[in-house]
């Protein structure tokens, strides 16, 4: 099956960059862009390969609906041989992310460039920064 991206909607915007899907997550992320954005984030991480890249750098405000698609994504990615890369640099996004313990699974890039390249550096890498 290939994956087209998804059109731009209020809350993700959907793009291929240097061999990864990009996830960007924007404005207020609750349970109506949750709802939103599902079939988009389901759609991504369908292939057991998928090597994705959720980007939290243009969320205004992430609640436990966000951290819910997170999880998601990383379940469905650790199913098969893909990767799951997290960018963010926020920091209430950071803390939440640091109190439910999701950071310790699934660990923060502080920039997309640095996430991406990632695979460049250390291709074994599918997690965290070094």
């Amino acid at each position: 099956m290939r994956y087209e991206p998804a059109p731009l909607t209020r809350h993700l915007r959907v793009r291929r960059d240097r061999g990864h899907t990009v996830l960007e997550f924007r404005g207020e992320i609750d349970i109506a862009a949750a709802a939103e954005m599902l079939p988009h984030l389901d759609l991504a991480t369908a292939e057991p390969d998928a090597r994705i890249v959720i980007d939290l750098t243009q969320v205004e405000f992430f609640d436990c609906s966000g951290l819910r698609l997170l999880y998601r994504a990383r379940h469905r990615i650790t199913d098969g041989a893909g990767s799951l890369r997290l960018v963010c640099a926020h920091p209430l996004t950071l803390r939440m992310l640091r109190i439910t313990g999701l950071s310790r699974l699934l660990p923060p890039w502080p920039t997309l460039d640095a996430a991406l390249e990632a695979d460049l550096e250390q291709p074994e890498s599918a997690s965290g920064p070094p």
